[in-house]
């Protein structure tokens, strides 16, 4: 059964977890490695885990890995930080099933993506997460709004409407990278306790300081101290700190971009010599003067000779 709602527990660096496979072609998950990763980045800071986040290649893998792999995330976790699970099905009722699974694992949250590659009215996408919410009453939902990778935007007047008119929306990820739009999604759910995650890396001190609550970021994956420090440092008050940290990811997160999505997170976690595996096919490892970019800007940031 999933935890009951905290929203206090939804603040600082939220990790959409590598998920390591045994091999690119069958793409089965590799448990062993995938829980010395959830406590490697744990016990190096970070705030909270998304399990199959965009990062954890959830397109790639059916409900029961899905469930199962999370399982162990749960487990290996033990309470250390909150666990949300990543729901991105197309149909509703799918999507429905699937959270309904997930919340009676011991989970702190759902995240549950607008649908990709239709685009549904926007009465059509409140529905959508109301009837997914509605399915797990007693668990916190998230929105997540990626309209790079959806390929529209769940609009602000549609996400406020659901903050303000469903109980267990409790936050959103905002990955359009867009400063105006997260600044927005704050003030316009501040007579609430809304959570809003800034879903961009390089946005992550601007986040903080339009109030945001926390931020998804993949390159905690790679670089946990670098990027939780600029949570740490920013909750400490050491403003000029956490937008030094900042600056020095920016570069190697912008690196990532002539890469396919979403292999340069795994790319750049086995140049480290973490062991993160191959990413799942028809996505391939990055090569050529994509990959030459990455290990510069790695080199230039102090993490590679």
């Amino acid at each position: 059964m999933s935890k009951p709602i905290n929203v206090e527990s939804f603040k600082g660096i939220f990790t959409p977890i590598l998920m390591p496979v045994t091999n690119d072609y069958d793409g089965v998950i590799d448990v062993p490695r995938l829980r010395r990763h959830v406590s490697e980045i744990i016990e190096r800071g970070v705030d909270g885990i998304l399990a199959f986040g965009s990062n954890s290649e959830f397109y790639m893998f059916d409900d029961g890995e899905m469930i199962e792999a999370t399982k162990e995330i749960i487990d290996e976790a033990a309470g250390r930080v909150p666990v949300m699970f990543g729901v991105g099905h197309i149909r509703t009722s799918k999507a429905v099933a699937l959270a309904k699974r997930a919340a009676e694992l011991d989970i702190d949250a759902i995240s549950v993506l607008q649908p990709m590659f239709i685009q549904p009215t926007k009465p059509a996408l409140y529905h959508h997460f109301k009837a997914v919410a509605d399915a797990v009453p007693d668990t916190a939902v998230l929105i997540y709004d990626n309209p790079g990778r959806a390929g529209y935007p769940i609009g602000i007047p549609t996400i406020v409407k659901l903050a303000h008119d469903v109980d267990n929306i409790v936050g959103i990820k905002d990955s359009s990278g867009n400063i105006t739009n997260l600044q927005e999604l704050v003030r316009q759910t501040s007579d609430i306790d809304f959570k809003v995650f800034a879903g961009k890396d390089t946005v992550v001190f601007a986040g903080f300081c339009c109030g945001a609550s926390g931020a998804v970021c993949s390159t905690a994956n790679i670089y946990p101290e670098l990027v939780c420090g600029i949570y740490d440092k920013f909750a400490a008050g050491d403003y000029e700190g956490a937008r030094e940290n900042q600056f020095k990811l920016n570069p190697i997160r912008n690196s990532q971009d002539a890469a396919s999505f979403p292999a340069a997170t795994k790319d750049m976690a086995n140049l480290m010599g973490m062991e993160a595996g191959p990413s799942v096919l028809p996505t391939e490892a990055t090569d050529g003067a994509a990959l030459e970019g990455m290990v510069k800007a790695m080199r230039d940031g102090g993490y590679l000779e």
